[in-house]
């Protein structure tokens, strides 16, 4: 695919785990994809570099998406470089587990202003922005169907994503843009599996009846069925990417 017939994605958190799988998947579907991270530029630069000598396009952006100013940069940034933006992938989010009588005020506040707020912020750019016939995932969580013990706060903001989802998928009437969110289980990746006795990954593996942990590419593969032609009749719906799990 030519740079001029290529789509383009932005991918927020897409320097490591699921959001780098899923920027490594797109730019194999053909997409011009956007790395964005917040923090470290270096892994970041490396998925580009890697998706670039895999024949791909790749362009890393830095933004906090809880910083509305950064996101209309990141946004302004691919719009200069590659003429429109066509997908948003919201995969960006952070998790901080407590009982909700134990919470802190500064993980709250965070989780909702990464979770909830960055992907408002992130909405509110691509409703005004997105190139007609655009496709936006959001990303939840499976928690917010098995409603675990600590998940509290967290799946609070992932609940608020998935009706955001809904709504503005009504609010793209007429634009053709599906607006879907993915929501996965369990899924090894350094993030999930850090902290975790051996035994406590075994247990969450086999909750499902496929018996296994997701995989970055599970989620990827969901994603970019989504924002691929097979995926254009799906919208305002939240898949459920967790081996069958809840």
């Amino acid at each position: 695919m030519t740079l001029s017939a290529s789509k383009v994605a932005i991918v927020t958190g897409a320097s490591r785990g699921i959001g780098a799988a899923i920027a490594e998947r797109l730019a194999r579907d053909g997409f011009t994809v956007v790395v964005n991270y917040s923090g470290n530029a270096a892994p970041a630069e490396e998925l580009a570099r890697k998706i670039e000598q895999a024949g791909g396009k790749a362009l890393t952006a830095k933004a906090d998406v809880s910083d509305a100013e950064a996101v209309r940069r990141m946004f302004d940034a691919a719009e200069a470089a590659f003429g429109g933006v066509d997908v948003l992938v919201n995969n960006a989010g952070i998790m901080a587990l407590s009982p909700i009588s134990e919470a802190q005020d500064a993980d709250f506040e965070r989780l909702m202003d990464v979770n909830l707020k960055g992907t408002f912020n992130t909405l509110r750019e691509a409703g005004k922005r997105l190139r007609n016939g655009g496709r936006i995932v959001n990303f939840s969580t499976s928690v917010v169907g098995l409603k675990l013990e600590t998940y509290g706060i967290y799946a609070a903001t992932k609940a608020a994503v998935e009706t955001l989802t809904a709504i503005m998928s009504k609010e793209m009437r007429g634009r053709e843009i599906t607006v879907n969110a993915v929501a996965p289980g369990p899924t090894a990746t350094d993030l999930f599996l850090t902290g975790k006795s051996e035994e406590l990954v075994s247990r969450l593996a086999k909750m499902n009846p496929l018996e296994r942990l997701g995989t970055p590419e599970d989620i990827a593969a969901a994603v970019s069925f989504l924002v691929g032609p097979d995926g254009s009749w799906i919208n305002g719906q939240v898949l459920r990417a967790n081996g069958g799990m809840v």
